[in-house]
């Protein structure tokens, strides 16, 4: 079983607007309601690909009911561990530019995440586990160690689709697919990453070092896998972005429905992308025809070590 987990789920209101003025009175010619949060991103779009998930995390109030009876009627399961704060709303203005306004990730107590690590404990040998997201300054590091490790001793696939300190800490303990942007890649060595090839040179840093599957997304440059067989770059299909919010994930999901079926990582690599790409074409998340429309538009080429320039 897949399983993701997002410690600060939301309600995403997101509105479109010909002109957005601050400060003055806008009205909005479209809404959307969606359940937000990068494991529920991931966990909607791994269902629309055809892969049965269970999606984990803390929930509250009335906004946390309706992120799980969203996700119950596109048919995904939850097993969200109560909390009493309201799950919070998150406000997504989209016009000229675009316009952010998030909520703040509830306090995690002790006792809920003992909860959650019961759960991580019960998993099998060959299950997935999903930590996406920004995870709570409530919560210490040893507390995602301890998670990371258990899935190490247990056989269970853990990605890591986080940034910042959680990240550096996790990269060690050895992690089957992580997914930094360049941005985040460059926080863990302490440098800047200006091109595909300083990605690569530090993407393979971190497989010497044990994690499996690195991609390293790159905006309008593509992205770049890298194991220890191979690397690969990767050139995305080129259409009007719609909406940049939930691509990543849905590169994540594309990846692990397609290395459930197929066990090879460049033919997830080449799904990941186009299951990314398929969401930035749209005002939600991807759907299967709209990713396998694209999956030959996505172009793969080998990445050679003495294509790193010094």
């Amino acid at each position: 079983m897949i399983y993701t987990c997002t410690f600060a789920p939301s309600v995403d209101y997101t509105t479109y607007l010909p002109d957005f003025k601050p400060g003055k009175l806008n009205r909005s010619k479209q809404v959307y309601y969606y359940p937000g949060g990068k494991g529920i991103n991931v966990s909607r779009v791994l269902k629309r690909l055809g892969e049965d998930n269970v999606a984990l995390g803390f929930s509250g109030g009335f906004t946390g009911q309706y992120v799980a009876d969203f996700l119950h009627d596109e048919g995904v399961a939850t097993d969200f561990i109560p909390i009493e704060e309201i799950t919070r709303i998150n406000v997504k203005i989209k016009s000229d530019a675009e316009t952010e306004l998030n909520g703040p990730a509830p306090n995690i107590l002790p006792e809920q995440r003992d909860a959650l690590m019961d759960k991580v404990q019960a998993m099998k040998k060959g299950d997935w586990f999903v930590l996406a997201g920004t995870l709570p300054d409530s919560i210490p590091l040893e507390f995602f160690k301890k998670i990371a490790e258990l899935c190490q001793t247990n056989g269970i696939r853990l990605v890591l689709d986080t940034s910042g300190p959680a990240l550096k800490e996790l990269v060690v303990l050895k992690p089957f697919l992580i997914k930094p942007n360049e941005h985040e890649l460059g926080e863990l060595f302490g440098i800047v990453i200006s091109d595909k090839s300083d990605a690569y040179a530090y993407a393979k840093k971190l497989v010497e070092d044990g994690v499996e599957n690195v991609i390293v997304s790159m905006g309008a440059d593509g992205a770049l896998l890298v194991t220890k067989d191979a690397a690969v770059s990767a050139k995305a299909p080129k259409r009007q972005v719609v909406n940049t919010v939930g691509s990543g994930d849905s590169l994540v999901s594309g990846f692990i429905a397609s290395f459930v079926q197929q066990q090879d990582p460049q033919k997830a690599f080449r799904y990941g992308v186009a299951s990314g790409s398929a969401t930035a074409f749209r005002s939600d998340l991807c759907e299967k025809q709209d990713v396998e429309a694209l999956l030959d538009q996505v172009q793969l080429d080998p990445f050679h070590e003495q294509d790193v320039t010094t």
